[in-house]
């Protein structure tokens, strides 16, 4: 996520600039030494990490990558997302550095390791930063100028991130190309869309933003001023919309990729279509790219929409005029799901202009009475569209994207009215409209709108993207004629069904009046909504045989026959290995579009009944891709993994005896934890016997937690109900990433006692982890990765005990360079600094006496010498530090 939201009301105007030459960047001592950052292949990527002081006391925790030849070359500002760091940046750093860039990521205010109060993208403060990183550009050998003091750059982020750079373009004119990603364009229209608070993701940002006092005071007195009254005010609005690109929209005259999410109530596809109209209107190419997810999870394309940023740069930063970057408009389109691995099948749709959200509108008559319902007094309870930070990349998120919407609206509090069964398929592409009349009992009314698709027979019914447009109608009581702009989508009805509008007086995600009222809405007019034919659906490739084959002949298409049955036939299962959980021999796979750079390479090992596997590497070892490997989602390039003498392959039936906890899960708050767990368990299809569901639940020790609502949950509860809902079943093989996240020390050990519960009963456990004091206490055995290799497995008491590792104390801290020495020791394969000393690893016939000569002559001074004790000390001697 990305936002920002800080007092300004100097605000400067007119053309001048942030460059701000007279506050010049610092970089402060002992800062500047270059790291070597991977070297999975060439060219190697070379690092730098500086803190840069920047006016008013601040400091920005920055990284600077470059790789390949000397020479001048295209620079980079990647901005990180709303409660993340320049860490989560550094894997594109990377690659764009490989790729021929200057790259620099910072930490914006307030986030990291960086000093200073969170100001929402302040144009005085965070966006002035962004210029005063580029005058740091420009001082660098490795970076191409287009004058003096004006480097050749582009800016790209994510929600957060993408608006600074929208903000940069806007106030500095050095900035050549941008490729921002779900964000927004006016962020009062963003949190008070149509003069209602967006009072859940609000909560949401300045709860992970750190709590109030992290903030710029402005914005704090403002959130708590809207919080209290539920109802923005003309201040608010003011606020938030002198942080926006919207206010510096006719200056931002560079070529732009926007990229925005289709499932996202924050930063709605509207904010991208106001950015595109404003900078095309100034004279700028301008792209548009629909991507499948959003911030209320689902596919976000990562690796697609990142290829297709890179191609923007080389043809606006590097001047490749030959570089295709896509169509003007490209939309991911989902429909159906991969019996391989159960997720949405996705296929790109485009079109050579961007085509807005309103074109081709076709008038889809309605029915219905003129109808009245109540806003219950303090709107509660609340009907329920999208569930903001709750979604994430699995649960709810992905349960949209497969078409089985979580909306529930409740009885008495909406009007309704219908369609007549659709005679043919109908695509909408951009945004509905319907008028109606509103009459309150009470001043205003505050309504919510959403198009639903029905099933036949008023079957299931559909929230598109779980999408609502909220409207506030003021002086209602006498009776009000409104437009209702519904929530853009891309949603195709299928011949049969119908479509449903409904108002609705409440919902979760905002503020609705507290006082009880009563609400009257008649129709209007039919409902308008947009087509965009021009937007055309990719065919799938037809395959090569269907032109050669009827020239090929009968005996052609025999042998194409079994050569694709052997091709596809799965290996034999080995009975050898029946009773074993997991074997893992070989196993590699390479980055996408590299014949040479290996996220895994070469990896085996064995995992036993009864086990509690730790799987433990720094970031970048290998292990989400050894977990995707293991649970089907991907296929290994060399190697193989068998589980119960079954080889995995995605849609493999032994996979059934795998369950998985990975990033998290979501869960309706209105409902108990029992019937989350019964809904879940539904939608996968299988006999209700089959979940033993009393089972899993006493394994996960909820009690009598499980009838109350999970909005009442702790975080503890949560994880202990997301892990109950992975053991549903039983698997014999139970994956567990990062299963303690967010909890406090009471909860991590309550989570410990369930997984040791669970293998006791003769299954495996594998979790990956973090928390080594917790792995330590949890884990009967480890397998350390890293670079994509396997460092070591075997039991935790082996690995901790392991001789050939001694802790040095010293009487006084010992400088890197002595450190450096150390480790260049003939008998030494590490050292590694420690609060209290050294932590060194010997070569195979070392000995702690001839390291003390060594130490000694090195003029370090040794108080003690001892075999370490700590999981944390192996692992690190295990990894060199690299963590």
């Amino acid at each position: 996520m990305d936002l920002r939201v800080a007092p300004l009301r100097g605000l400067l105007r007119g053309p001048r600039r942030l460059v701000a030459a007279a506050a010049a960047v610092v970089v402060l001592a002992g800062a500047g030494t270059w790291t070597a950052a991977a070297s999975g292949g060439p060219p190697p990527v070379h690092r730098a990490d500086r803190t840069m002081a920047m006016p008013g006391g601040v400091r920005l925790d920055t990284s600077y990558f470059t790789a390949g030849p000397a020479g001048r070359r295209p620079a980079v500002l990647l901005a990180h997302g709303f409660g993340g760091s320049k860490d989560d940046l550094r894997r594109q750093a990377e690659d764009l550095a490989r790729d021929g860039y200057a790259v620099l990521t910072w930490s914006a205010r307030g986030f990291g390791r960086s000093t200073g109060r969170i100001g929402l993208n302040d144009p005085k403060t965070e966006v002035a930063d962004v210029s005063r990183l580029v005058d740091w550009l420009a001082e660098q050998p490795q970076v191409r100028l287009d004058k003096p003091g004006d480097p050749r750059v582009g800016i790209a982020g994510g929600s957060y991130g993408g608006a600074v750079s929208l903000l940069a373009a806007g106030y500095d004119h050095r900035v050549d190309a941008i490729a921002p990603a779900l964000t927004y364009w006016n962020l009062a229209d963003a949190l008070f869309p149509n003069g209602v608070f967006k009072k859940l993701w609000a909560g949401v940002f300045f709860g992970e933003g750190g709590g109030c006092a992290r903030f710029e005071p402005a914005l704090c007195r403002m959130y708590d001023r809207v919080a209290a009254s539920g109802t923005p005010d003309a201040a608010a609005r003011a606020l938030l919309q002198e942080r926006s690109p919207s206010a510096v929209g006719s200056r931002i005259k560079v070529p732009t990729l926007l990229v925005q999410g289709q499932t996202d109530s924050l930063f709605t596809l509207g904010q991208a279509d106001a950015a595109e109209h404003a900078i095309k209107a100034n004279g700028a190419p301008v792209d548009v790219d629909w991507v499948a997810g959003g911030h209320d999870g689902g596919d976000l394309e990562t690796g697609r929409v990142q290829n297709r940023v890179r191609a923007w740069f080389d043809r606006y930063l590097k001047g490749d005029r030959g570089t295709g970057t896509g169509p003007a408009f490209r939309i991911t389109r989902t429909g159906g799901v991969d019996s391989t691995n159960g997720t949405a099948q996705v296929r790109g749709a485009s079109a050579d202009a961007y085509p807005g959200l309103r074109a081709d509108r076709h008038e889809v008559p309605l029915s219905g009475r003129e109808q009245r319902f109540a806003n219950p007094a303090g709107a509660t309870p609340p009907a329920v569209s999208a569930l903001p930070g709750l979604g994430g990349s699995g649960g709810l998120g992905r349960l949209s994207a497969l078409g089985l919407g979580t909306a529930l609206d409740f009885p008495g509090q909406y009007a309704r009215f219908d369609s007549a069964p659709l005679t043919r398929t109908l695509r909408i592409t951009g945004t509905p409209t319907a008028r109606i009349h509103v009459t309150s009992t009470s001043g205003d009314a505050v309504l919510f709108g959403k198009v639903y698709d029905v099933g036949p027979d008023g079957g299931r019914q559909v929230l598109p993207s779980q999408l609502v447009t909220p409207f506030r109608v003021a002086g209602a009581r006498t009776g009000r004629d409104v437009t209702v702009t519904l929530p853009a989508i891309d949603h195709e009805v299928q011949k049969g069904h119908r479509l449903r509008l409904v108002l609705a007086a409440t919902d979760l995600g905002y503020a609705s009046p507290a006082a009880p009222a009563t609400y009257t809405v008649a129709l209007q007019s039919a409902l308008s909504v947009p087509t965009a034919p021009a937007v055309t659906t990719a065919a799938a490739p037809l395959p090569a045989w269907v032109w050669w084959l009827p020239l090929a002949g009968a005996g052609a298409a025999l042998v194409l026959l079994l050569t694709a049955r052997r091709r596809t036939a799965a290996p034999a299962p080995d009975p050898a290995l029946a009773e074993v959980p997991l074997v893992i021999k070989d196993l590699s796979k390479r980055y996408a579009g590299s014949a040479d750079r290996y996220a895994v390479r070469e990896l085996s090992y064995r995992v036993e009944r009864g086990q509690v596997l730790g799987l433990l590497g720094p970031n970048g070892a290998g292990k989400t891709t050894t977990l995707r490997m293991l649970m089907g989602l991907i296929t290994p390039d060399e190697g193989e993994i068998r589980v119960f003498g079954h080889a995995v392959r995605p849609g493999a039936p032994v996979l059934s005896r795998v369950g998985a906890f990975v990033e998290g899960a979501g869960f309706l708050p209105h409902l108990s934890g029992r019937e989350n767990l019964e809904l879940y368990w539904r939608a996968t299809g299988r006999p209700a016997e089959d979940a033993h569901l009393a089972q899993a639940l006493e394994i996960a020790g909820l009690g009598d937690a499980l009838a109350r609502a999970v909005r009442t949950y702790s975080q503890g509860m949560r994880q202990r109900l997301a892990i109950a809902q992975a053991m549903l079943g039983l698997p014999d093989l139970l994956i567990l990433d990062e299963p303690t996240n967010g909890l406090d020390p009471p909860q991590i050990r309550e989570m410990r006692e369930v997984m040791i519960r669970y293998a006791a009963a003769g299954r495996t456990v594998i979790v990956s982890s973090h928390l080594l004091s917790e792995v330590e206490q949890s884990c009967t055995h480890l397998v350390v990765m890293d670079h994509g290799r396997l460092v070591q497995a075997g039991p935790v008491r082996d690995i901790i005990g392991s001789g050939d590792t001694l802790l040095v104390g010293t009487a006084a801290p010992v400088e890197e360079p002595v450190v450096e020495k150390v480790a260049a020791l003939p008998d030494v394969a590490s050292a590694v600094r420690t609060e209290d000393g050294l932590l060194v690893r010997l070569e195979a016939g070392g000995t702690a006496e001839r390291l003390v000569v060594e130490l000694v002559r090195l003029s370090v001074p040794v108080a003690s010498v001892g075999p370490h004790r700590r999981l944390e000390d192996a692992f690190l001697t295990l990894i060199g530090g690299s963590a």
